[in-house]
């Protein structure tokens, strides 16, 4: 009797081996979305920037403390790396999925736990054992395993799909950090550019005060009129209301720069826009470093596993479950005599569960694990076409801005050259007032301009290294 009690047990533990080899979960494939990852480089200068897609490399690959070569900012970006809530708020998250994925590791495991109970029970004089005994005293203290087979791979699907999202989490932990590290960039670009800007309204200004008083001299000497003097005085108004928004504008960029760096509103220290050099080269690489280096399609493509394998899950609980479970322990009336041999008592029970009507649920799981899965693939296609169109976007505009910068210098020595000969013109009687008003409002907006088209460029430099998915290195 002991020997068959033997074999049955010996049976039970076979069969989830032996059943093993119909395993139901299916392995992840990467989808045919990858080959979407496409830079469009059409008319792309290589002078300008190295796009041939035969580059192993890209300039994502190099370290932020390589690629900006400013210490202030530097020092900037260390300190929204550690300070920035966004960041940590991430972290986080990480901490929050790696726990979940320690228990995804934990299901091969038998559970285990214990219980002590003591029961008193008034017996009814009328009942069955009434007669015998007018109350009882239980005692009791066992320990209760569990374990369910894996024989259609739920608890791998599920150890995986824990897995995919803790290095999601990871992913968009480093997708942070890149826009956290473009947006420091971006913002102290764009004080340097308006502080340039602020410079030369200064001295605009400058300029138009001494300019209204030699209009007032001319007016006196009849060279000019009334209404010449009053267009001066509505230039320097102008170039004065031009100060003050840009002295706004980095007021603002200085808040928004504190915070991002999880600090108070505060003035940020700076250095200048003529120190600001690109001595990386703008290499972009082969199209599907996008799948190692962004962070987002890094991200999308584990939330994809993560549904897939959660499918997996979804399916095998159409199938049948096998578990064995055994409790022992102590059980006694008496307890003088609880840890007595004759108190111990083992139960094993090997079940087998199969789902025959549950109300359509396990059918809507599965259902819906494979809609869910299916917007995970679609979200990882948009995720890739979307970091396409990124680089792409990144290139043309440093492109731009490069031959912008050229154009607009070129312009702007025009512009400054026709108010040096419209004011000579001036002194002479030559020419109309007006003339020289308009050549200068030209040189100003030509030179606050050509201050934009420098920024243009650094900016779009940054979001082409972002765009490659650079910065968390």
């Amino acid at each position: 009797m002991k020997t068959n009690r033997i074999y049955t047990l010996l049976l039970l533990v076979s069969v989830p081996i032996v059943l093993s080899s119909c395993f139901a979960a299916k392995d992840y494939e990467r989808p045919e979305v990858i080959n979407e990852a496409n830079f469009r480089t059409d008319h792309i200068e290589d002078s300008i920037v190295k796009s041939t897609n035969l580059d192993s490399t890209s300039i994502a690959d190099i370290s932020w403390t390589k690629l900006f070569t400013d210490p202030v900012l530097d020092g900037y970006i260390e300190r929204g790396l550690e300070n920035n809530i966004d960041i940590r708020v991430a972290v986080q998250q990480i901490l929050a999925a790696e726990a979940y994925f320690k228990q995804g590791k934990a299901g091969y495991f038998p559970t285990l736990q214990g219980n002590a109970t003591y029961t008193y029970q008034e017996l009814s004089s009328n009942s069955q054992f009434g007669s015998l005994f007018s109350n009882l005293d239980q005692y009791e203290m066992n320990g209760m395993l569990s374990w369910e087979a894996d024989i259609w791979g739920k608890i791998r699907s599920n150890k995986r799909a824990y897995q995919a999202r803790y290095l999601q989490s990871v992913a968009a932990h480093k997708a942070v950090k890149t826009q956290l590290i473009a947006n420091i960039a971006s913002t102290y670009y764009q004080l340097l550019a308006i502080d340039e800007q602020i410079r030369i309204t200064q001295e605009t200004v400058s300029n138009r005060e001494s300019s209204l008083e030699t209009t007032k001299a001319l007016k006196e000497a009849g060279n000019v009129t009334g209404a010449g003097v009053k267009q001066t005085e509505a230039q320097l108004y102008t170039a004065q209301a031009i100060l003050v928004d840009l002295q706004n504008q980095a007021r603002l960029l200085e808040n928004t720069m504190s915070i991002l760096m999880g600090e108070e509103p505060h003035e940020i220290v700076r250095t200048d826009l003529d120190s600001q050099k690109i001595n990386t080269d703008l290499t972009i690489g082969v199209p599907t470093l996008l799948l190692r280096n962004r962070p987002d399609v890094i991200a999308a493509e584990y939330d994809l596993i993560n549904s897939f394998e959660l499918t997996n899950v979804a399916r095998s609980n159409f199938y049948p479950s096998i578990t064995l479970s055994a409790t022992g322990g102590l059980q006694s009336l008496d307890l003088d005599n609880f840890f007595d041999s004759g108190s111990l008592f083992a139960t094993i029970i090997g079940g087998l569960t199969q789902p025959i009507f549950n109300g359509r649920q396990i059918r809507t799981q599965y259902e819906v694990a494979q809609s869910q899965q299916e917007q995970a693939r679609l979200n990882f296609r948009q995720a890739i076409l979307t970091a396409s169109r990124e680089v792409s976007d990144a290139l043309y505009t440093y492109q731009a801005s490069t031959k912008r910068i050229t154009i607009k210098q070129k312009e702007y020595d025009a512009y400054q050259t026709a108010t040096d000969y419209s004011e000579e013109l001036l002194n002479n009687g030559l020419v109309n007032y007006l003339e020289v008003l308009t050549a200068r409002e030209n040189a100003l907006n030509s030179q606050l301009d050509l201050i934009d088209a420098e920024y243009g460029q650094l900016n779009a430099m940054v979001n082409l290294y972002q765009a490659l998915g650079g910065g968390w290195q």
